[in-house]
């Protein structure tokens, strides 16, 4: 990334955002990154201002999301070193704010009823597959992640019956995350990269940080080529995400109750 400069959105609405963002130049596309657990990985799942994230985002002109997670795998044909674009979730998160429309004072008014089927951007989602296609990489087209709280990870009983919900992964960040993009109008989609078979295979180490740590540090270089290949598309692709960035906003404005929505989208 070039012309790299740090943006530091000190409050929002939903107080401060995991850390100061940092936007450059990748290929001609103007990006935008922020680490949701902080630079130095000190932010636990259930603490992240996901709310204060994902309004920081949108507060620097960030159109479009994409979002890599981290997780472990409920399939045998999903190993570790494997990608997944995700296409649905399972929410058993207990602890986090879910929405922005909480009627607490100072922050957007109203009921918002997001409609979460699809719940990811179609159009994001290719542009990922479309870039892990041109790769040597394993990967599916496809996944459900069940999100839990942590951060401590899953028993062998909680492993076993997300398995029987027919999940295929499990994380700790897509929720509320990937609700409150579509809240605020943002086309997301999200790239699971798989770290460890959580606890129920018998014949697999079980998950622990060591494990995590390992398979992630293997595989930076290979999100980085998934990801500059994402963005040099959606370089080329600009005049179709604009009609899916007016589709999600019209989308999220829809959704308010209550008067309708109050929220100017365009000078948050």
């Amino acid at each position: 990334m070039t012309e790299t400069k740090e943006i530091n959105i000190a409050t929002t609405p939903f107080g401060n955002p995991s850390d100061v963002l940092l936007e450059g130049n990748i290929n001609g596309v103007s990006c935008v990154i922020l680490s949701r657990h902080g630079r130095s990985h000190y932010i636990s799942p259930t603490n992240v201002n996901y709310q204060a994230n994902i309004w920081a985002l949108k507060k620097a002109g960030v159109s479009v999301i994409i979002a890599v997670t981290a997780c472990g795998s409920l399939r045998e044909e999903l190993a570790p070193g494997h990608f997944a674009v995700l296409d649905s979730f399972i929410d058993r998160t207990t602890k986090r704010s879910q929405t922005f429309y909480d009627g607490l004072p100072g922050h957007p008014e109203g009921i918002c009823h997001i409609p979460m089927y699809p719940t990811f951007n179609e159009k994001m989602r290719q542009i990922l597959i479309s870039s892990l296609s041109k790769t040597k990489l394993n990967y599916q087209t496809k996944g459900t992640l069940v999100c839990v709280e942590g951060p401590r990870f899953s028993t062998r009983a909680e492993s076993e019956v997300f398995r029987q919900w027919k999940a295929d992964l499990i994380g700790m960040t897509l929720c509320p995350e990937v609700v409150l993009a579509k809240e605020l109008g943002i086309p997301y989609a999200s790239l699971a990269a798989v770290t460890d078979y959580d606890c129920w295979k018998d014949s697999e180490e079980g998950v622990n940080i060591d494990l995590v740590a390992e398979i992630m540090k293997r595989n930076s270089e290979n999100l980085k080529e998934i990801l500059f290949n994402a963005i040099i598309d959606i370089g080329t692709k600009k005049e179709e995400l604009l009609k899916e960035i007016n589709e999600t906003k019209e989308l999220a404005m829809k959704s308010v109750m209550d008067g309708g929505c109050k929220l100017d989208f365009e000078h948050i």
